[in-house]
């Protein structure tokens, strides 16, 4: 589905020259969730942006289907932290959903049912008259998942979206997700910090290095069934072994930091 072949960024300004990302290689199957994890900093917002095609890589190449990223495109569709600004405050639940289908040129005796079916997916049918402001965090992202699932992308692409919601929405918001990914096949790549969000989700994690010149540090595999169990033996083992991965990294970027 997404091929990333030795990609590299790098940032140009009055300060200098940064290396955001350098040799980064990863592909993505058909219908995979997949999580980028790392610490603040580490490239994980640059490379999903690259895999959206808002910004070119520096080096190396991105295909989607075998053709090469260049621009975005609507099979592949960008999901991010503030729900509340990507939404149009001035339509309700119904019309936000339907503003996708009108973008797209469907045709209107079409959108009833596909309005109904995605609201029914995040649990939003019984909400379709209220307005953005009159929604809580996580019903406003259930919006924004129902508004792009309205779209029928192939690739959703998600930047730390529940960062901002309290720790029992955001679990509520693991199920929701986890029930839309497992109905939809939609492939998933899921951007967080959170060592344990992305256990509780991912069949991968790419865990990323912190830059400059981040990469890759290993690709892990999640083999427990879900929903996962913290307590169980392989959840709390890859926990721990994604922490010593990370441990090495998040030091030297504290002693970077007293450094300046």
């Amino acid at each position: 589905m997404l091929r990333v072949h030795d990609v590299g960024k790098v940032f140009e300004s009055e300060r200098g020259r940064y290396v955001a990302l350098e040799g980064v290689s990863l592909n993505i199957q058909p219908g995979e969730f997949l999580c980028l994890l790392g610490p603040s900093g580490c490239g994980k917002s640059t490379l999903l942006n690259i895999l959206a095609g808002f910004e070119p890589a520096t080096s190396g190449i991105v295909t989607s289907g075998g053709k090469a990223v260049t621009r975005a495109e609507r099979e592949r569709m960008m999901f991010f932290q503030d729900a509340g600004s990507a939404l149009l405050p001035w339509l309700n639940v119904e019309e936000n959903v339907q503003f996708a289908l009108r973008l797209q040129k469907r045709p209107k005796p079409e959108w009833a049912a596909i309005v109904d079916k995605n609201l029914c997916l995040v649990n939003l049918d019984a909400h379709r008259s209220k307005f953005p402001a009159e929604l809580s965090g996580g019903m406003r992202q259930r919006l924004q998942i129902a508004r792009a699932l309205a779209a029928d992308p192939e690739v959703l692409l998600m930047d730390e979206p529940f960062a901002a919601l309290d720790a029992l929405t955001r679990r509520h918001m693991h199920q929701v997700l986890i029930g839309v990914w497992q109905r939809t096949g939609k492939t998933i790549v899921f951007v967080t910090h959170d060592i344990a969000e992305a256990i509780s989700l991912a069949d991968r994690i790419a865990v990323m290095s912190v830059g400059p010149r981040s990469g890759i540090t290993k690709l892990i595999e999640i083999a427990a069934p879900r929903p996962r169990d913290p307590t169980q033996t392989t959840v709390a083992d890859t926990f721990h072994e994604i922490e010593n991965l990370l441990a090495p990294d998040l030091q030297r970027s504290e002693t970077l930091a007293d450094a300046h």
